[in-house]
């Protein structure tokens, strides 16, 4: 059964003085609606431009036409939307996850335990 990945926080914070109010966890990601495809090739891939020739051909197989709605490069600190994750900041879910999501993703392809991340919409459901 292949890994899946979890999107999101799991500390409770809370506040030090003597009152019940406790701060609400964020939410992770649902990616119950999202194949989660996480690929790890020997030897680890050189750049972005081999993970994406990589996943593109991925979705290819799995869904047909597609487009490509977000994507996370770790190595470049770049992600699309760009600064997607800017209002997300304090956020349990990336703003390149939370935007594939919300878009009708339907296929996340992960290298190397998010070194670079590819969500993806089939285009039938376009």
């Amino acid at each position: 059964m292949p890994q899946q990945r979890t999107y999101g926080a799991s500390e409770v914070m809370s506040d030090e003085k003597e009152t019940d109010f406790v701060c609400p966890v964020p939410e992770p990601a649902d990616l119950s609606l999202v194949q989660q495809v996480m690929l790890d090739p020997q030897p680890p891939l050189t750049d972005y431009r081999e993970a994406m020739a990589l996943a593109n051909g991925v979705a290819d197989e799995r869904l047909g036409e597609h487009m490509l709605l977000s994507w996370y490069d770790r190595d470049r600190g770049f992600e699309s939307p760009q600064h997607a994750s800017e209002c997300h900041q304090d956020s349990a879910v990336p703003g390149y996850v939370d935007y594939g999501i919300h878009h009708g993703a339907r296929l996340m392809i992960d290298f190397h335990q998010g070194r670079f991340v590819f969500f993806y919409l089939p285009l039938e459901d376009f």
